[in-house]
């Protein structure tokens, strides 16, 4: 065989090889993109959950605390932010506003036995509770997606295969908020 042919079949086998990787790149990064969407759409469900509790909570709560309507004015903004949030960013920003104004809902709370004690109140804590726990749950999930995509995008071939095919980093990851790290003061 001449050397000619063999430069031509190694640089045509080459090139099917070079395809097929592109190819497989291109779609994992496809399938990541999506993983990505379905995760956020179970944090959005679990965020809405949330967010139709908490009515039914300040309700329950005004019988008692009337006079706390600063608290109950925060979570109705809070809760207004969460309903005109359309990206995953502005969500996140909403969300991190609804969960400061429980935190000190709750803190309240505390000052009132009798409202601990009613059957409503400790059935709606209870379901925000397991609330809590399926967005703590979700927001996992989701950054972990983000994660696996932008490490995917980082990494050679994903980085050429991501710049060709218009593929772009998403930033979008849930962070806890500075104030949340400190738990609040409850006095009896």
């Amino acid at each position: 065989m001449k050397t000619g042919t063999i430069i031509a079949i190694v640089l045509g086998l080459a090139l099917v090889l070079g395809g097929c990787e592109f190819v497989q790149t291109r779609n994992k990064l496809a399938v990541e993109r999506e993983a990505i969407n379905a995760e956020w759409g179970q944090v959005d469900a679990d965020l809405q959950r949330r967010a139709d509790l908490i009515p039914n909570l300040v309700e329950t709560v005004k019988g008692y605390a009337k006079e706390e309507t600063g608290i109950f004015t925060a979570l109705a903004n809070a809760r207004a932010a969460m309903s005109g949030a359309r990206t995953p960013q502005e969500k996140i920003d909403a969300n991190n506003q609804v969960s400061g104004a429980l935190g000190r809902l709750l803190v309240v709370v505390e000052n009132y036995p009798n409202l601990k004690a009613n059957e409503n109140f400790r059935q709606l804590q209870f379901s925000l509770e397991g609330t809590e726990n399926r967005i703590l749950q979700a927001r996992r999930r989701y950054n972990d997606a983000v994660k696996s995509y932008n490490t995917d995008l980082a990494l050679f071939p994903g980085n050429v295969v991501a710049s060709l095919s218009g593929f772009q980093r998403e930033d979008a990851y849930f962070k806890t908020e500075p104030g949340a790290r400190t738990a609040p003061k409850v006095q009896f």
